[in-house]
């Protein structure tokens, strides 16, 4: 199974050069970020999301629906492939929100992707879901901060004992009121493969873990002018200098009508909030 260019293509907006240069990579990217909204309705009304190719193209690309990050960073994968690119599946711990010294298990993915001709590779993430989260490819040089839409990220490579250096990506979280920059960690990972067991098994296990975050309702959308996150029924408005309204959405009606308004989604009739 392969997925279908000229659809997923047009789902995200994209008419760039189809080579695998590194401008082709940063574009692509860029709108598959804004063209394809983050969402786990699929874990709240019971299932776990598939991530055969057949079915993400259905879902995520001919449907009117998003993803988490196993959904869309198993399409967008598939998607450089066939363009061209050398991709490498990579799981990481999510580290936002976790409590000092909390090691949690490995349910992200993330890829490691090569462009024919360059050296290096670059981070490539397009199903983190949060308002820091990477716009574009990020290359793998420690230290090195790219900027787009007001986001600031950077890699950085912790030391360790074990056979793998652990890498970090994080977000500059600097405010007017700040002295310095400050930055905050939002997943770490290594370099070692995923198979797509290991990716399936994790897959399964954020969907169906009764103590899983994704078991209330969870939506994002990137605009060039903003951030919209929709968690359980509160609704946050992020602006690209990083100031926020907040609001609260009223019953599963006022769910299903503001995931249509605002995120482009056709949610289920048996959308609820939160399980």
């Amino acid at each position: 199974m392969t997925v279908d260019l000229e659809k997923y293509f047009a789902r995200i907006g994209w008419d760039g050069e189809r080579a695998p240069t590194l401008v082709t990579l940063r574009s692509l990217h860029h709108a598959h970020v804004l063209g394809i909204p983050f969402e786990n309705i699929d874990v709240v009304v019971g299932s776990v999301p598939s991530l055969d190719l057949a079915d993400l193209q259905a879902k995520l690309v001919e449907g009117s629906r998003g993803g988490y990050c196993f959904e869309h960073n198993t399409l967008f994968a598939a998607v450089l492939e066939q363009v061209g690119f050398e991709v490498t599946r990579l799981t990481g711990r999510v580290r936002l929100g976790a409590r000092p010294g909390e090691v949690r298990p490995r349910t992200h993915m993330v890829l490691a992707v090569r462009v024919p001709g360059e050296g290096g590779r670059h981070l490539v993430d397009v199903g983190f879901g949060s308002a820091r989260s990477l716009l574009e490819p990020l290359p793998m040089i420690p230290g090195l901060v790219r900027e787009g839409l007001g986001r600031f990220n950077r890699l950085v490579v912790e030391e360790e004992d074990g056979p793998a250096p652990v890498w970090v990506l994080q977000a500059r979280t600097r405010t007017a009121a700040d002295a310095a920059d400050r930055w905050e960690e939002l997943v770490s990972f290594t370099l070692d493969h995923a198979p797509a067991t290991d990716i399936g098994v994790a897959n399964w296990h954020v969907a169906t873990h009764p103590r899983s975050p994704f078991r209330r309702l969870f939506v994002q959308r990137t605009h060039a002018t903003g951030h919209l996150s929709l968690d359980a029924t509160t609704l946050t408005r992020t602006r690209p200098d990083g100031t926020t309204t907040v609001e609260e959405v009223d019953g599963p009606d006022g769910i299903r009508e503001l995931l249509a308004s605002e995120f482009g989604i056709a949610a289920p009739s048996d959308i609820r909030p939160q399980r």
